[in-house]
């Protein structure tokens, strides 16, 4: 009893040392190259409330954002029966806990796992360019003062055409959908840098948000650093909420002047319109307009030498039923709460988003114990994180007949984890293509999930990976 004891102890004061070294636990780069900083600068990170999208975009005053949030977030437990152990404890309740079921929900590849990873503070879910790299769904848990959120990372929402056509296991098409029926919010991600996708929500994301109408929702632009020009933002956020956002209609109206001997570069200019008496009550909100008030310039690379657009909100419709004929001709979901804008391999805005999850939580108890970051085992998180590294670097479908087999994990003498695991592949081509010349691309898979797995173990991880024939 004693030696797990003293094993645990020195991996606290390891990782209290190493947080204490690192300072800020961040997964995006620490700093931006200048280039970058008038694009990120420009980004609206919220549609409507205090600080908004909108205002940003206005160039009103935005409210003094407020500090990191969060501790660091706790080490995932290097056993099995510790993390299990971790599971059953009885949650620590604050005094007066609240609660907020997140469920992410999105196409293949949209980024619900870089965003989940980002929101947690430590990577604990797969990432990688490839589509269906989430295989199943994972829990992970955010614990904020007096308040716990948990994250339900889904795979990408599909068809069951394309999942015959992947091999996809039957939890793929399910898991979402079961995600749903647990969840207080939904969050629907969308990849704007996907020219072909971005202009309306996929037929699986419209059905699913149809089937569970009860559920608030919010909208969330993603990988919106790669967009060059904003005021396409402006347009998607129309395509994709039907003209409704909060039971209030937007309305888009654009003025294109064509200069031909004008060389100066083209400009965006947005206004907002609402009455004194709602500018009073809440600054940086749309509100209902009825008087128009100039706002600021964002540079574009567009043909035009000027172009006006105002937003212009009125009271919306009612809500109304929509059956399958009806979701076959929406582009978009016309019952988003909100609508946030972000960068999440950045980890740009992501704090926004968090902010305002923590104040949609609800009072309720706790449903883990504060020391618990995901619902996955140790194993789980060593096997997905080395699967990331495999469709990074094999190429087609080559990497999804590639088996593992763990063959040992312990730990040393010095406390760091020893794993040992087997990789079998189907073909002797595909045994090379993973070995790579002189073993450098198995060497890297290696060397960069260990690197992961140190990250989320907080503890010395000695990883070596063999590749083999299946028998």
């Amino acid at each position: 009893m004693a030696a797990p004891v003293a094993a645990a102890a020195a991996r606290a004061v390891r990782w209290a040392g190493r947080v204490a070294a690192a300072g800020p636990l961040l997964l995006g780069p620490a700093c931006l190259p200048e280039s970058c900083t008038p694009r990120i600068a420009a980004l609206p990170s919220r549609w409507s409330g205090s600080s908004s999208a909108l205002g940003s975009i206005l160039g009103l005053p935005a409210e003094k954002p407020a500090g990191a949030l969060g501790q660091h977030p706790p080490p995932v437990a290097t056993s099995k029966e510790e993390q299990d152990r971790l599971l059953r404890d009885q949650p620590d309740q604050p005094q007066n806990p609240k609660v907020l079921r997140i469920a992410i929900i999105g196409a293949p590849n949209a980024g619900k796992s870089t965003l989940s990873n980002q929101l947690l503070g430590r990577k604990v879910f797969p990432v990688s360019r490839k589509v269906h790299t989430t295989r199943c769904k994972a829990w992970g848990v955010i614990t904020y003062e007096d308040t716990q959120l948990i994250i339900l990372d889904t795979p990408g929402l599909t068809s069951p055409f394309k999942a015959k056509r992947h091999k996809l296991d039957e939890a793929m098409l399910t898991d979402p959908w079961d995600s749903m029926k647990h969840a207080d919010l939904v969050l629907v991600l969308v990849d704007v840098s996907d020219h072909w996708t971005r202009n309306c929500l996929s037929e699986e994301v419209l059905k699913c948000l149809s089937q569970f109408p009860q559920i608030p929702s919010v909208l969330v632009l993603n990988k919106v650093d790669l967009v060059k020009k904003k005021f396409i933002l402006l347009e998607l956020v129309t395509e994709l909420t039907e003209g409704i956002v909060n039971g209030k209609k937007l309305e888009v109206r654009s003025a294109f002047k064509h200069n031909s001997g004008s060389s100066a570069k083209s400009s965006l200019q947005i206004t907002q319109a609402s009455p004194p008496e709602s500018r009073a009550r809440e600054p940086h909100c749309l509100q209902e307009t009825d008087q128009a008030q100039e706002g600021s310039n964002l540079a574009s690379n567009g043909d035009m030498s000027v172009s006006k657009s105002s937003l212009v909100t009125e009271e919306a419709q009612g809500p109304k039923r929509y059956g399958p004929r009806d979701l076959k001709n929406m582009k978009g979901w016309p019952y988003f709460q909100e609508i946030f804008m972000l960068a999440a391999l950045r980890g740009e805005e992501v704090d926004t988003l968090k902010r305002y999850l923590l104040m949609q939580a609800k009072p309720g108890p706790w449903e883990f114990h504060s020391g618990v970051l995901t619902s996955q085992s140790p194993q789980e998180i060593c096997d997905n994180i080395i699967r990331e590294k495999i469709l990074e670097y094999l190429p087609l479908e080559v990497p999804y007949g590639v088996i593992q087999v763990t063959e040992m994990w312990e730990e040393g003498p010095s406390g760091e984890l020893l794993i040992v695991q087997n990789l079998l592949v189907p073909r002797k081509s595909h045994m090379m293509m993973l070995i790579g010349r002189g073993g450098k691309v198995i060497s890297r898979i290696a060397q960069e999930a260990g690197q992961d797995l140190m990250n989320a173990f907080l503890c010395d991880v000695r990883l070596k990976l063999k590749v083999e024939m299946k028998s």
